[in-house]
């Protein structure tokens, strides 16, 4: 422990070795001033008298309610300054009064040159490096233009020697970083403003109540692309960042602009509480367990915040409290991120503490965020994760996937340790929308067309089978969700997953009849979960239900495709699989798992997703590629004996899925066997066609009606399950009325009741 006193204030100090450099970590609680480098000169003078003291430090740390912390490049800066400030000390033969001098002559000007070098070098330096810098080149100037036009010899003769000393420590400064850095900025640079080191110094800031850091200065020279506040007041600035591709996800969230006394309240608080460890047998159960520790810290601020003579408001304690739950029981910034809506992905990569947390965003795909996650917080968000899975995490199981529950949003996470990731822990958060996803809104999205819409409802009344396949972030999970909500609910539904993705509790609570089961990772080992073959296995003994499979990873598609030939395809059998086409999901069923080539022909429908990336390589859209039936006459290979029938494919000129000649022309013996199995459909493709574009009408009235008055809840499954219910029960109305499925009368009578049903809406 190092300490360095002035006559108001004492700091405290520690250096901490940590592999080829060292942190130096500045206790400041007792100092009566914000200790940061770009605001305070105090901060930056005795910074560097530190450093030109300590020599090999790369790392600055200030403590005072919160961390602020420098990184390697910033204190390099500083260390440049300190150790050529202690060079210049150093060479007294450089600055001091007797070379100023050059002998009695120069004794008239060399006292004043003195103390002006002194200033400059033992305290400007230190405390305004740029003012030093500046305050040398005017000196410089204005001595150089005096030696000019003076008439006096001797003065002459003095300040050449003056001259060549303000050149010498001129050319030192030249070659550090920071005045290489603040060049661009000095044009009319005033001795003690701050702003070019606001340009320069951005800190990473963690509150004492938490572990995560967060910088929190925006980037220089960047563009903002766009900002928005999330329902809790985080702030979100999306940049545009110089020189890189790159974009920028900058949160501020409201922890990070607290008072200092609520920072105090919140840093006794978890201390208080950070004396109960949550034991397992709460995390089983995690919203019951958020709820009592919110009542316990409500409470807890609350007294606090009497006892300190703290006011505060019923808003200011209940925000308070969602702030203290969140970095006790709960997963601290992540649970920020995820409160956006438009995060898909998250992604925690090892070592913590060095790499900032990446996202994948809706609208600007991959960005880089302002948060770095510490070792500690890591640690504690693998801790948290065994006891609410169940599943290990260490060296014997380096692999755990599962699902969190959190307040408002589901995410699926997977996470790595030792020694499959030999930096230890790295994270991967996938965010799951908060309600179903919907035919409607994937054609808002432009993911699929509304023909494509009304072929999926087609097949899904079909009663057909179907794997959603593509690559990883394509969408398989969220269009298998748009399925669910096709279905119609008087049909009861079974999942099976092994991590639950599928948005079950709310389609429940619309009135589905849906039941989900939770099956053993194909990566868990010796744990007493079901496996996913005897899973599936199990839903055939649990009576006639359409079956969704959650993702086909592995030998389950064995089971699978049992089912399938057995008769569960009575109802709808879907689920998702990694795959880039048709023939992709063949060799990966067929060749990798080992399911036998006849029962592939249980497959009726493979629907590929695909991401689509921009000609420039920096943007991607999710798109439906194709809709492929799977023949039935192959032998050996569907792809050489025409097995594959494209009904839909994706043309990318046009940005567009469109129908092939064989929907067109009614190829199609799935549509075919759909049509023999309904009266008013066998042997009439023309009807089977109508059919189709009956439905594609519907889905497309919804969208072009919500887009037109702008209510983007239309689109959301509460109402599109409510249309496609009210689409049945016209259908089934015109039936019994006319004799037929007349899709102009059917259109109609649906329009009818669309309209009144937005009228209603509209009033409220």
């Amino acid at each position: 422990m190092g300490k360095m006193r002035d006559k108001q204030e004492a700091w405290n100090y520690d250096v901490v070795r940590e592999g080829d450099g060292s942190t130096l970590r500045i206790n400041c609680e007792n100092w009566n001033r914000l200790p940061n480098i770009e605001d305070n000169e105090i901060s930056m003078g005795k910074t560097i008298e530190l450093l030109a003291e300590l020599g090999n430090v790369n790392k600055i740390i200030f403590n005072q309610h919160r961390d602020y912390e420098y990184d390697d490049e910033q204190t390099g800066m500083l260390l440049e300054i300190a150790l050529l400030l202690k060079d210049l000390v150093k060479e007294r033969n450089v600055i001091s009064f007797q070379t100023l001098m050059m002998g009695g002559a120069c004794h008239r000007w060399a006292n004043s040159w003195y103390a002006e070098l002194r200033y400059i070098v033992n305290s400007l330096l230190k405390n305004d490096p740029l003012g030093a810098y500046v305050e040398l080149k005017r000196i410089f100037r204005m001595e150089s233009v005096n030696a000019e036009h003076s008439g006096d010899a001797n003065y002459t003769a003095c300040v050449k020697n003056y001259l060549s000393i303000i050149s010498y420590i001129i050319g030192l400064l030249d070659k550090t970083r920071l005045i290489t850095i603040a060049k661009p900025y000095l044009e009319g640079y005033v001795l003690g403003d701050r702003d070019v080191y606001r340009r320069i110094f951005h800190p990473m800031i963690k509150p004492d109540f938490m572990f995560t850091k967060l910088m929190a200065s925006y980037p220089l020279d960047a563009e903002e692309l766009d900002t928005y506040t999330l329902k809790d007041g985080t702030e979100v600035v999306i940049f545009k960042q110089p020189d890189t591709v790159q974009y920028l996800y900058h949160i501020m969230p409201p922890e990070f602009k607290l008072e200092e006394e609520k920072y105090e309240l919140l840093d006794m608080a978890r201390r208080i509480m950070a004396e109960h460890k949550p034991k397992k047998s709460e995390f089983i159960d995690p919203e019951r367990m958020r709820e009592v520790f919110y009542n316990v810290g409500r409470d807890l601020l609350e007294e606090l915040a009497n006892y300190r003579n703290v006011r505060l408001t019923k808003d200011s304690l209940n925000n308070l409290t969602e702030i203290l739950v969140r970095y006790t029981v709960g997963f601290g910034l992540i649970e920020v991120l995820l409160q956006d809506e438009k995060i898909q992905d998250i992604s925690v990569n090892s070592p913590m503490g060095q790499v900032r947390i990446f996202v994948v965003h809706s609208e600007f795909d991959d960005c880089v965020t302002n948060i770095i996650p510490t070792k500690s917080e890591a640690e504690s968000w693998a801790s948290k994760l065994r006891m609410i899975s169940g599943r290990p995490l260490d060296e014997a199981n380096p692999v755990m996937d599962t699902e969190l529950e959190l307040p408002n949003v589901n995410t699926r996470v997977a996470a790595i340790t030792q020694p499959l990731n030999p930096r230890d822990l790295a994270f991967s958060f996938r965010r799951h929308r908060n309600r179903p996803w919907t035919l409607p809104l994937f054609i808002k999205n432009s993911m699929l067309t509304p023909l494509a819409a009304g072929l999926i409802s087609f097949l899904v009344d079909g009663t057909r089978t179907m794997l959603i396949a593509g690559t990883r972030s394509s969408g398989k999970t969220s269009l298998l969700s748009s399925i669910l909500v096709e279905i119609m609910r008087r049909y009861r539904i079974i999942t099976i997953e092994d991590t639950l993705e599928l948005p079950t509790s709310s389609l429940r609570k619309l009135g589905f009849n849906i039941q989900p089961l939770k099956v053993a990772s194909a990566l868990s080992k010796g744990t007493s979960e079901v496996s996913a073959s005897d899973g599936i296995r199990t839903t055939l003994r649990m009576g006639d239900s359409s079956l969704i499979i959650g993702e086909v990873r592995s030998h389950e598609a064995v089971a699978l495709y049992e089912a399938m030939r057995v008769g569960a395809a009575a109802n709808v059998v879907a689920g998702t699989i990694h795959g880039d086409s048709p023939y992709g999901v063949f060799d990966r069923v067929v060749n990798d798992i080992g399911v036998p080539r006849t029962s592939f022909k249980a497959t009726d429908i493979i629907i590929v997703a695909n991401p689509i990336r921009s000609a420039d390589g920096l943007h991607k859209f999710r798109r439906v590629t194709r809709i492929t039936e799977i023949g039935k006459e192959w032998k050996e290979d569907p792809h050489l004996e025409n097995g594959f029938l494209d009904l839909m494919k994706y043309d990318a000129k046009k940005d567009s899925l469109d129908p092939t000649d064989g929907l067109i022309s009614g190829d199609s013996e799935i549509l075919k066997t759909i049509a023999g199995n309904v009266k008013e459909f066998a042997g009439n493709w023309d009807a089977v066609w109508e059919n189709i574009q009956l439905r594609a009408k519907i889905k497309q009235t919804i969208v072009d009606t919500a887009v037109k008055i702008g209510d983007d809840e239309m689109l959301e499954a509460p109402f599109v399950i409510l249309c496609n219910d009210m689409f049945h029960l016209k259908s089934d109305a015109v039936k019994e009325e006319v004799g037929s499925f007349d899709p102009k009368r059917i259109l109609y009578d649906w329009n009818e009741w669309f309209r009144r049903a937005v009228k209603k809406r509209q009033k409220g």
